[in-house]
């Protein structure tokens, strides 16, 4: 299916949709997602037209993009997301149509043990690289986050970090460890950036793809558990605080969650009510 080759009144949606994501402001990913899912919709209905689109029309094509396969439950959301966008904050339907959401599977998040993330870090003889890795567990920032970090962000006197601009453009503190803070300021002489906290070598900020690769080359070296991703990090800050006493409530704002059922998923992966319960067996003479 070639989605660039539209026919004129699509073009025109699509670019109109475009217009509004960008007045609104909404990230870059955002917008490529949003217009390619429309871009594919408008190119599976080339002659239909803005007054065919409507309930059945919309169901019909989520239904067999969904039977097509390598369309995820996120995907099928994303793609909800885009149409809903396009029909009521462009077209002005409003609540255009049935929410056709996927149900998403509630599966656990991988988390490292204490001993893990050390064995981890240790690896990383790169010091740039070994900062960016700590500061991502040590304030459980996003890929994103760290990516856009800027020197004035680090707040030593405190002891926190300002996360402008993350998920949903939310700002919040975070935590920075006076320990790391140490290492951090090694790194600043070191490497001198300007105004992002990690710099590309074109002086711009880093790549997300790079940070992705410093942590593959370091699961790799040091053996943890090898789906470990940038996110595993944030995971593993948020369930060693709660295996620490730190409560629900104070972990939700630290990562930005909009709700505590978001946070709550650590209750399930943390040991530390498991460890206190004791199995019927061990009761038995």
């Amino acid at each position: 299916m070639n989605t660039k080759d539209l026919a004129p009144h699509w073009n025109e949606v699509v670019h109109r949709t475009k217009e509004q994501l960008q007045v609104r402001r909404y990230s870059p990913s955002t917008l490529k997602s949003y217009l390619a899912h429309l871009r594919h919709f408008c190119a599976t209905y080339p002659k239909k037209t803005l007054a065919d689109v409507n309930d059945e029309l919309l169901r019909s094509y989520l239904v067999g993009r969904a039977k097509g396969g390598n369309f995820s439950e996120s995907t099928q959301g994303q793609a909800l997301n885009a149409l809903k966008f396009w029909l009521e904050q462009v077209e002005g339907r409003p609540k255009a149509f049935i929410d056709l959401r996927a149900k998403k599977k509630k599966s656990l998040p991988t988390v490292l043990s204490v001993a893990e993330v050390k064995r981890l870090f240790e690896v990383v003889d790169n010091r740039k690289h070994r900062c960016i890795l700590k500061i991502i567990y040590g304030g459980g920032l996003r890929l994103s986050e760290v990516c856009r970090l800027r020197i004035a962000d680090i707040q030593s006197d405190r002891l926190q970090i300002f996360v402008h601009g993350g998920k949903g453009k939310k700002d919040r503190y975070t935590t920075l460890s006076a320990r790391f803070l140490v290492e951090l300021r090694e790194y600043y002489k070191e490497y001198r950036p300007q105004y992002w906290l990690f710099e590309g070598q074109s002086g711009g900020q880093y790549s997300k793809r790079s940070v992705q690769a410093i942590l593959r080359k370091a699961v790799e070296r040091s053996g943890v558990n090898p789906y470990c991703t940038v996110h595993t990090l944030r995971h593993s800050y948020a369930t060693h605080l709660l295996e620490t006493g730190t409560s629900l409530r104070h972990i939700q704002v630290l990562l930005g969650h909009a709700s505590t059922r978001t946070t709550e998923i650590y209750t399930h992966v943390s040991n530390k009510e498991r460890r206190q319960v004791i199995s019927p067996l061990d009761r038995l003479e």
